[in-house]
């Protein structure tokens, strides 16, 4: 979950989720060709923040993947490589913009938040941001915030 008034558009958390994801786990590795980072700041006149996978229950990307490769294993969605045809579909149905598909030599192929599911420490996104931004919280911790900031 992003906080945009504690968001300072610093794209940290994007740097850490592309580190996270390649091989060497080393920032200066990283090209420009490389960049993909699965998490993405907004930058608009009066606020930033970032774009990230919300994890839904009846996620839409899955529901309108024609090949079934976005699925749910462990309470999180994932993209299984092998099965994406690049067809775009999760990017149009996701409602929170947090697909992506990258064109390469060998075809298109779709990327979101995996929440750094090969890191023990959770998202490195989370653990990077230098202003506490983003927080990963499961479903309940998000319905109580909503039942709290209710007005009696």
């Amino acid at each position: 979950m992003a906080d945009a008034s504690a968001c300072i558009g610093c794209r940290t958390c994007e740097v850490a989720c592309v580190v996270s994801h390649q091989e060497q786990q080393n920032s200066a590795a990283v090209t420009t060709a490389d960049f993909v980072p699965r998490i993405r700041v907004i930058k608009e006149d009066s606020f930033t923040t970032a774009t990230v996978c919300h994890q839904c229950e009846d996620a839409p990307c899955a529901n309108v993947c024609p090949v079934q490769a976005i699925r749910r294993d462990r309470g999180h969605i994932f993209v299984t490589p092998s099965r994406c045809i690049g067809c775009k579909s999760c990017m149009l149905a996701c409602p929170f913009g947090a697909m992506t598909v990258v064109a390469s030599a060998s075809g298109a192929q779709a990327i979101k938040c995996d929440l750094c599911w090969h890191r023990e420490a959770g998202p490195a996104c989370v653990e990077a941001c230098p202003t506490s931004a983003l927080q990963c919280v499961d479903a309940a911790h998000v319905q109580r915030q909503r039942l709290y900031s209710q007005p009696f």
